[in-house]
């Protein structure tokens, strides 16, 4: 196991803790066992339904070789790089160059392109991010994604539901209100924190596994350099509006980011992952 598995493996067993707290601070030994049972319950629809929802969130257009021969065939030769089964194929109708997959393992998936990026980046480079978004499939991490989202907004409902309702300890004490408070803030926060490393280990992973895929990291460096600067003045109207996707993009679609951005990054610098792509090419990484 590498350090971003590693890395993956313990930051997931401390969301579901965080989930169990929770659940324990608003019934005990008995709510921290239904705050997993549900948790659990959560994670097998959003594994089930996460392709469908994503796609239809971002109006995605599915295509096949007859719609985009260029772009279908190169995936296809991609997916056989890699020996994944053939994904479906999607393109999204944004200006703003961008890239995910989705789905519940290799045989469900789905990989989508912006109409931005395929205009943006030339055929080497399109290829390098469509093989990183492949590698995601492969390392399956659409499904690590997906439940650590799932988590997170189940963590903020359940703090919520804390602060307004009350809850009782062990003993089986009402919680006092500054505890509640402290939840309500702090839990959510914490939650987010732990979903953003968790995605930007995974992002180096894809980028790692993209390289392979395609045998060129230098291709995947200098589209995550033009997709960088290309991105961050062009708005993506909905992600803006469900934030909680942004993790799933190869390059962080949202605008803005505040004082706090460095905390709640959901991608590692671009400068970072070019660097280590660079050192691939290199021999060196």
């Amino acid at each position: 196991m590498n350090d971003n598995w590693l890395k993956t493996t313990v930051l997931m067993a401390a969301i579901m803790a965080l989930f169990a707290l929770i659940g324990g601070m608003l019934g005990g030994k008995g709510g921290m066992l239904l705050a997993l049972v549900f948790g659990g319950g959560l994670n097998v629809f959003a594994w089930w339904n996460s392709d469908r929802m994503m796609l239809s969130m971002y109006n995605a257009q599915e295509v096949d070789a007859n719609s985009a021969p260029e772009f279908y065939s190169m995936v296809a030769e991609l997916a056989q790089r890699a020996g994944l089964p053939m994904p479906r194929v999607y393109v999204i109708h944004e200006e703003q160059p961008n890239a995910f997959a989705t789905g519940r393992d290799p045989a469900n998936a789905a990989v989508a392109a912006t109409s931005g990026i395929m205009r943006m980046l030339d055929y080497r480079e399109l290829r390098g991010v469509m093989a990183h978004e492949l590698a995601h499939v492969k390392h399956r991490d659409t499904l690590i994604s997906t439940i650590s989202a799932t988590m997170a907004g189940a963590i903020s409902a359940l703090a919520n539901f804390a602060m307004f309702f009350g809850g009782r300890d062990e003993n089986g004490q009402p919680v006092g209100l500054l505890p509640r408070l402290a939840v309500a803030f702090l839990a959510p926060v914490a939650a987010s924190l732990i979903q953003m490393a968790i995605s930007r280990a995974r992002e180096f992973e894809a980028d790692r596994g993209g390289a392979e895929i395609s045998g060129d990291p230098l291709a995947l460096a200098s589209a995550l350099q033009k997709i960088e600067y290309y991105a961050q003045g062009i708005a993506m109207p909905t992600a803006e509006a469900h934030p909680e996707t942004a993790q799933m993009m190869i390059i962080n679609p949202l605008s803005g980011g505040g004082s706090l951005g460095e905390l709640f990054r959901t991608h590692p610098h671009t400068e970072e992952r070019i660097a280590r792509l660079n050192d691939m090419a290199r021999g060196v990484y």
